[in-house]
C-alpha cells in the first residue's frame, strides 16, 4: 500500500510505502508520484518518505523506485527527508539512493517532526541553534 499527499505551500511530496509492494502497485505508485512532482516544475520540490512500514522488495520494484528518484532529481527534487525503521530496508534503499544520485540530498529521520522542519528550514535552525 502506498500514499501520495502534496503540501503546495513548502513544496513537500509526503510520501509512505507501507509492506510489500508489488509491481503493479509500484507503476501505479510512480505514476502519481511523477504527476505530482511536476506539478510544482520550476520549483524547489521537497520529498518526505515515511518508510518504517516498507518491507525491502523485488528487484524490479527497486529498479523503479530508483528510476523515480533519477526522475526527481532532474525535476527539481533538492531535500529528501526519509525515515526506515528496518536495517534490511535501509541497506536496500541505501543502495538504490547511492545508484540514483539522491544519496547527495537524502537525510534519515527517526521522527517525522524532525524530517518536516529540516524540509521546510534546512539547516539554518542548526546554525541558530
Amino acid at each position: 500500500m502506498y500514499r501520495i499527499d502534496v503540501d503546495k505551500q513548502h513544496a513537500i511530496i509526503e510520501l509512505v510505502l507501507d509492506g510489500l509492494i508489488r509491481p503493479e502497485e509500484m507503476l501505479r505508485f510512480v505514476d502519481e508520484l511523477k504527476a505530482a512532482t511536476l506539478g510544482f516544475a520550476g520549483g524547489a520540490i521537497k520529498i518526505k518518505a515515511d518508510m518504517r512500514t516498507f518491507r525491502p522488495s523485488s528487484p524490479a520494484v527497486a529498479e523503479m523506485l530508483k528510476e523515480v528518484q533519477q526522475f526527481g532529481l532532474h525535476n527539481g527534487v533538492v531535500r529528501v527527508a526519509e525515515m526506515v525503521e528496518s536495517p534490511l530496508s535501509a541497506l536496500q534503499l541505501n543502495r538504490v539512493a547511492r545508484e540514483s544520485g539522491t544519496d547527495k540530498i537524502l537525510r534519515r529521520f527517526a521522527e517525522d517532526s524532525a524530517a518536516r522542519r529540516w524540509l521546510i528550514h534546512g539547516d539554518e535552525e542548526a546554525l541558530t541553534a
